[in-house]
């Protein structure tokens, strides 16, 4: 049998062991043990072999077999103890959803045991206007409660602002609101007298959201298309202002030619939005100029040729710019062509115009085109259908309602 090779003498560590051990403390324990022995081996995963170590160390002071088998089983203790903790410490929400939203709330509670979904009864009067109803409402009293709405058209968008506003009345502890998309103001330019800023609406409407018991409701929502919207909130509201970003990261380090990828932006703006985010990557940023009464894309810096390029926009809409932007790529020499937009707006079935490149024809094809789930109708419309791909918020989702 192998001698047992030494232990590093660590005496005032020791020390503390050994009246901890006296006492029987678990929480104590866990706590000082897991500090002497972190450079050593993983609590959780190694606890036999760190029993054999503690036992080893300290046997000059224990000298009977029933205190160290009584330890022995404080010390597991103490570790199931630990485990519980870190999940009694997810805080516990209640997620209602829309109708649209189903699907995206599922795949949100998936991601933790710490999301409870709860739904809504969503009907209509006979004159047309929304009849809604929150089953056992006085079974949220005291509960962080979220609500994932999908604001796709002025009709939805008025069917649940009376649930939003009535969410945090009823006694809850928190009340979060997941936009995902923030639809309005993607169109709108501000150059005339008489302009109107719906966007800047809507963000005072959900910012005049009644306070909870726990105080300003909190709103997440993502890559929001003008910057200058995150200001249009008042001090009612807490805006938490998430990025899809990170989800096509991860899954550019997963393509075959990952190392040959890079990343193109169709316009100034988009640059400003996401260049930090993407700043390992090789850049090419496009710009639209006026050559007479037409304004056509050009490519203002970098070079596109004989990469992998991924076009990268917050969304789309008719795919106008976007296709001008991949043909001039590939006049460029762009071997491949693909796309990211965080919301696939995609009115009047526009999606249709991207067609999927098997190989050779990245100037009137893409060989992907990822979208996340934030626009739940177009999921439906263009899942499983080359060259799309959806890239699930849920997991984002699940993160930021811890906090």
């Amino acid at each position: 049998m192998a001698a047992t090779p030494p232990v590093p003498s660590f005496p005032e560590t020791t020390k503390s062991l050994n009246r901890l051990l006296l006492s029987h403390s678990p929480r104590l324990l866990s706590s000082n043990f897991r500090f002497s022995f972190s450079a050593k081996c993983s609590f959780e995963n190694h606890r036999n072999s760190t029993i054999e170590h503690f036992s080893i160390m300290n046997r000059d002071s224990i000298h009977n077999n029933s205190t160290n088998s009584s330890f022995s089983s404080s010390l597991v203790s103490a570790s199931s103890s630990g485990s519980q903790l870190n999940s009694k410490n997810s805080k516990k929400v209640v997620l209602f959803y829309s109708a649209e939203t189903k699907s995206l709330a599922y795949n949100i509670a998936s991601e933790s045991d710490a999301i409870e979904l709860r739904s809504i009864s969503w009907g209509k009067f006979p004159d047309g206007f929304p009849n809604i109803f929150i089953p056992n409402a006085q079974g949220i009293r005291g509960q962080h409660v979220a609500f994932l709405a999908s604001f796709s058209s002025p009709a939805v968008i008025f069917e649940q602002i009376p649930v939003i506003y009535a969410l945090p009345k009823l006694f809850v502890a928190s009340f979060t609101l997941v936009l995902p998309f923030f639809p309005t103001g993607t169109s709108e330019r501000m150059e005339d007298e008489g302009d109107i800023a719906t966007a800047f609406t809507l963000a005072r409407l959900l910012s005049n959201i009644p306070i909870s018991r726990g105080g300003p409701t909190s709103l997440v929502t993502f890559d929001i298309h003008a910057l200058q919207e995150r200001f249009y909130f008042g001090d009612n509201i807490l805006p938490c202002f998430e990025s899809g970003i990170p989800l096509l990261k991860r899954r550019l380090q997963d393509l075959p030619d990952s190392d040959n990828i890079s990343v193109a932006f169709p316009d100034d703006g988009a640059w400003k939005r996401f260049h930090k985010q993407l700043q390992h990557f090789p850049t090419v940023v496009c710009a639209k100029v006026r050559e007479g009464d037409k304004r056509i894309v050009r490519i203002k810096e970098g070079d596109p040729k004989g990469r992998h390029i991924v076009i990268v926009d917050d969304l789309v809409q008719s795919g106008g710019t976007l296709i001008e932007c991949q043909k001039v790529l590939a006049a460029h020499g762009a071997a491949k062509i693909s796309a990211y937009v965080t919301h696939g707006i995609f009115p009047n079935k526009s999606w249709e115009r991207f067609g999927h490149d098997n190989g050779g024809s990245p100037e009137s094809a893409l060989t992907y085109f990822w979208i996340t789930d934030s626009c739940p109708l177009t999921v439906k419309e263009v899942m499983h259908r080359a060259p799309f791909e959806v890239l699930s918020l849920a997991s984002s989702i699940s993160a930021s309602l811890q906090i």
